[in-house]
């Protein structure tokens, strides 16, 4: 009897740290996915996170008056954002920006890539 429990425990223990390392934590797996969610990362535009950035420019002509406008297109810090906007914006209706991915991620993945966001040191 003495046995079986002695040898319970071991197999236990040992199951139990390699079911341990089969786990990340939630910051890891938040920067994971901020690095490649769906095939492009956050990190792609959003380098930094800490002040706005300018992703690209190009001209664009007024129909109105006919002449060329600088067009700027800038990628706002998102460690500064609460979880609502970060939300939003990760899921609205693209038709309307053409700019940000829709990258179709759970609710799981969206509360991990900000908590990654607002506890990574820059």
């Amino acid at each position: 009897m003495k046995v079986i429990i002695i040898l319970s425990f071991i197999l236990s223990f040992l199951y139990s740290e390699e079911q341990d390392n089969l786990f990340i934590t939630k910051f890891e797996y938040g920067a994971m996915l901020y690095k490649n969610p769906r095939g492009i990362g956050c990190n792609k535009c959003h380098a930094n996170g800490k002040k706005t950035i300018q992703l690209a420019k190009y001209q664009k002509l007024n129909k109105q008056n006919n002449k060329l406008e600088n067009i700027n297109i800038m990628v706002p810090p998102i460690n500064i954002v609460t979880f609502q906007q970060f939300k939003t914006k990760l899921t609205a209706d693209k038709r309307d920006s053409l700019i940000m991915p829709t990258y179709f991620l759970t609710q799981d993945e969206l509360k991990s890539i900000y908590f990654y966001i607002k506890n990574i040191k820059y």
